[in-house]
């Protein structure tokens, strides 16, 4: 595997995290009311909050 194909990958996967870290973040700034009618699955249930931390993103599949 080239040096280049890894970067490629490593950005792709950066990418797609920082994607759906923005996806979650507007979808947490609606109301209560309006996450559980789309099924927002912790709209309820705030202790299963297990965000990971900076750098999850990394190989984590």
């Amino acid at each position: 595997m080239s040096i280049l194909s890894s970067l490629g990958r490593i950005a792709t996967e950066f990418s797609a995290a920082r994607a759906r870290y923005q996806t979650e973040r507007a979808i947490r700034s609606l109301p209560i009311e309006l996450q559980k009618d789309i099924g927002w699955p912790e709209a309820s249930d705030t202790k299963t909050n297990s965000r990971s931390g900076v750098g999850s993103w990394a190989g984590a599949k």
